[in-house]
């Protein structure tokens, strides 16, 4: 996200070259097209937003599907599965098995509804967090020296994100759900699609089942989304501080998997209560949890140990470290062709 903070950062530095007298044209020359390229941004419209965010999404999504189910499956092992069995749990041996029992597509499996759901999730998250900065200068004095105060800026980027994220996990949840049930499925299959899944999540548990381990959601992707835009905005801040003629196709990549990182092992434990919470009732099986979200945080120490609390952490690292870089990298560069489009119409 090009965002008057950041570019804040790059003009000062500029200032300060200009006035050493040294290298004081080519600063100023960088110093205007930063401008021009923010300029040029302000001028993209709610619909090249959405576009914009939607695609990044999907596209980041399908990219690293196979490793998201390897993450969902892990973290659904412990629901129903004995000491001995998650001890033999592996992601090379998963892995396998999803191959000689369901064949290698399967890996996809789910991930129509995961881009049914990623793009409207996508689109929404990214341009309501764009509209929520706007909203936190007018309405929280202390931000409005962002730029010159870096307290200032992850504060901004933190709520911002935290309020998008809320905002697009609520719109789409009964999407994620069901996302969530399809990619679960191994060899029994009782959901056969979208729509069929739908209407049965409604027919057997009510349509509040379709908003099942929605508290949880909201209490893990608060958080994480902002974790993840507040690291990425302040990471990339910074680079571009240092070093500004580097790609910014490549800042974004680097910037953005590391925020993915920080986010994940953040809310992790959160992600994995969320998903089992989701599954609970599938095909009429008995119910697993019967308390609250901390009594469920406590069963499953007491059950797995706290490495269960991390149980598919690590494909979740190997999907995060590319999923969220693409993510952002794609709508850094979509913003910008659409920026390009929008000046030259």
């Amino acid at each position: 996200m090009q965002t008057e903070a950041r570019m804040g950062v790059v003009v000062e530095g500029g200032q300060r070259g200009l006035s050493s007298g040294h290298g004081s044209v080519s600063v100023d020359k960088l110093s205007k097209q930063k401008q021009q390229m923010l300029q040029n941004h302000s001028q993209i419209g709610t619909m090249s937003h959405l576009l914009a965010g939607g695609v990044a999404g999907a596209l980041s999504k399908t990219c690293t599907a196979p490793l998201a189910r390897l993450t969902i499956l892990f973290q659904v092992q412990g629901m129903h599965s004995d000491g001995a069995a998650l001890r033999k749990a592996s992601i090379w041996h998963e892995a396998s098995r999803i191959v000689n029992e369901e064949g290698f597509r399967a890996f996809w499996k789910g991930n129509l509804v995961t881009i049914a759901h990623r793009l409207p999730y996508s689109s929404v998250n990214f341009y309501a967090y764009e509209q929520y900065k706007k909203q936190l200068l007018q309405v929280i004095p202390g931000l409005q020296s962002r730029g010159e105060n870096m307290g200032a800026d992850a504060c901004l980027h933190f709520l911002g994100g935290g309020l998008a994220g809320i905002t697009a996990a609520s719109a789409t949840y009964p999407l994620d759900l069901v996302r969530t049930r399809l990619a679960a499925q191994t060899n029994v299959i009782y959901y056969r699609g979208i729509w069929h899944a739908l209407q049965t999540i409604c027919r057997e548990e009510g349509v509040l089942g379709l908003y099942k381990g929605l508290g949880a959601t909201l209490l893990g992707v608060g958080p994480s989304i902002a974790i993840s835009f507040s690291v990425y905005e302040t990471l990339r801040s910074f680079w571009q501080s240092q070093r500004p003629r580097d790609s910014t196709v490549l800042v974004s990549l680097a910037c953005g998997s590391l925020s993915g990182i920080a986010s994940s092992t953040a809310t992790f434990p959160l992600d994995l209560v969320r998903r089992r919470k989701q599954l609970e009732g599938v095909g009429g099986r008995a119910r697993v949890y019967t308390t609250g979200l901390f009594g469920i945080f406590r069963h499953i120490i007491q059950t797995e140990g706290f490495r269960g609390m991390y149980r598919g952490i690590l494909p979740e690292y190997y999907k995060v470290v590319p999923g969220v870089g693409i993510c952002f990298m794609t709508y850094e560069t979509l913003k910008m062709l659409l920026a390009d489009v929008s000046t030259s119409l």
